[in-house]
């Protein structure tokens, strides 16, 4: 306990620098006017961001990012209550009830309990992460690479098992991924792969090029082919603070909803985006009116929110810890750390103190200002979601390219950024889910390394990833996930839940 206090005090120490702050709140600040402006969500906004963190030291560039990430969860819900447009896709849920709200005149409470509940759930996620940072960590320390290896394959096949759309779709998007990380010299053999002869490709795919194309530009254009209808809340939004009585009906939502969205938020696979759902499910079955939910109910507000925030910041504790991306922000994040020279994994806490608990405290400061911007700004918002498109893109657009173009100053860098981008908009177009892809891409390097050292430890022999037990059960669970999620009942069930 003493030792977590001491850590604690470490990374405020570091968080509360004046430099640091300000990034904090320039994060938070961009993230809840991503979260603000449907249409561009967090993975476009960080990807966008990536080659402005170039010239920033490795623990302010992470902060920044962190918040722009859980400051677009904070904004989304906005959107989602005032519009009935989800800024983010886990305020889907929250527009069900703070759309109905607003126009029942209570759109102040709806903004009000949706941030109380966030800050709620952001606080306790936090203490979370700093409490199980240290075991973790001592036990990712324990594995050798065929351990890793097993770890990132059942990290993949949840990827599969919890991406929308169909399971072939979603394991093509991996398998795709993987390869796209085998393009480049092989620092082995130095032989040259998949390049067809172009020296641009002859160092692989730069990460900030497809994070950009996949999620930028191709989330542009899929925007602009369908310009959207903004139905903003013309009623006036109301006193902000909830009176004793909402305060009392969202008290155990707001505690339900942290502890789904903190155990969803590290499973690997995007768990963090079902937070919401789960929470909304669970308080409309318990409640003693179920027929209220949809129609203005605070608790269908309160719960999904809290669940949100705390399943955003958890998902930090796979990838902190173990390495391990479990969702594509956080693909994103290993991008970032990878760009500054830091090797996610158990190294990080040793190594690197600063940064592990510097980013950890920088959450629970995040969290006090995105309370602090959201609600005196609500005014401020409101007049952005009138801002039209045809404004609003061109600029992105050119801001992007600007960006890829400043990383290596090379043209070659802005076309292929182009390419992926018209490739992830046919994707979308098909129906394919563009995360996955991400997120094979980032780990197939990873799962290319440990495979060959485990294999030269073993001297070539296969069995050693049968014969360690850690591993043996890994790939066990992995299996199983695959073949459960193949049975025909589970399948029609999963397509249920992704459709609603």
């Amino acid at each position: 306990m003493e030792d977590l206090f001491a850590n604690l005090g470490l990374g405020f120490s570091v968080a509360m620098s004046l430099k640091n702050l300000a990034l904090c709140f320039a994060g938070c600040m961009v993230g809840t006017l991503i979260g603000v402006l449907p249409g561009v969500g967090p993975i476009a906004t960080i990807a966008m961001l990536l080659p402005i963190t170039f010239g920033i030291d490795p623990v302010g560039a992470l902060i920044m990012l962190a918040g722009i990430y859980y400051g677009a969860q904070y904004g989304g819900s906005t959107t989602a209550i005032l519009v009935n447009i989800p800024g983010e896709a886990t305020s889907v849920v929250t527009a069900l009830d703070g759309h109905e709200m607003a126009k029942q005149g209570r759109a102040g409470v709806a903004l009000g309990v949706a941030a109380i509940g966030s800050f709620v759930a952001g606080t306790v996620a936090t203490l979370v992460i700093a409490a199980l940072g240290k075991p973790l960590t001592r036990l990712a320390q324990l594995f050798g690479a065929a351990e890793y290896f097993a770890l990132m394959v059942m990290g993949l096949v949840f990827a599969v098992v919890l991406a929308r759309g169909s399971l072939p779709k979603a394991i093509a998007m991996i398998l795709v991924g993987l390869l796209l990380s085998t393009i480049g010299t092989d620092l082995e053999t130095g032989q040259e792969r998949l390049t067809f002869g172009l020296e641009a490709l002859s160092d692989g795919v730069d990460f900030a090029v497809l994070a950009m194309g996949l999620f930028g530009f191709a989330e542009i254009l899929r925007n602009l082919e369908n310009p959207e209808t903004r139905d903003v809340v013309r009623s006036t939004i109301g006193r902000l603070l909830p009176s004793r009585a909402d305060l009392r009906a969202c008290a155990l939502p707001v505690v339900r909803g942290t502890g789904l969205g903190a155990i969803l938020g590290i499973l690997p696979g995007n768990g963090a985006v079902l937070g919401p759902f789960a929470s909304y499910t669970v308080e409309k079955r318990i409640a003693d009116d179920p027929r209220r939910f949809g129609r203005g109910a605070i608790e269908g507000v309160a719960g999904p929110e809290a669940a949100n925030n705390a399943g955003a910041q958890t998902s930090f504790i796979p990838l902190l810890t173990l390495g391990i991306p479990p969702n594509a922000v956080m693909a994103l994040m290993v991008g970032a750390m990878t760009i500054h020279g830091i090797i996610p994994g158990p190294q990080v806490m040793t190594k690197n103190p600063e940064l592990f608990w510097g980013m950890i405290a920088s959450m629970w400061i995040g969290n006090l200002m995105l309370l602090i911007i959201n609600l005196p700004l609500v005014g401020l918002w409101v007049r952005l979601l009138k801002v039209p498109y045809r404004l609003l893109f061109p600029a992105i657009l050119l801001f992007c390219c600007i960006g890829i173009y400043s990383i290596n100053n090379s043209t070659s860098d802005v076309l292929f950024t182009a390419f992926f981008g018209l490739a992830g908009y046919a994707l979308l177009k098909f129906g394919f889910e563009p995360a996955p892809l991400l997120l094979g891409f980032v780990l197939g390097r990873l799962l290319e390394e440990k495979l060959r050292q485990a294999l030269v430890l073993s001297r070539g022999s296969f069995l050693t990833f049968v014969e360690r037990p850690v591993t043996a059960g890994l790939l066990f669970v992995a299996l199983a996930m695959i073949v459960i999620a193949v049975l025909p009942s589970v399948r029609r069930g999963r397509n249920e839940v992704f459709t609603e």
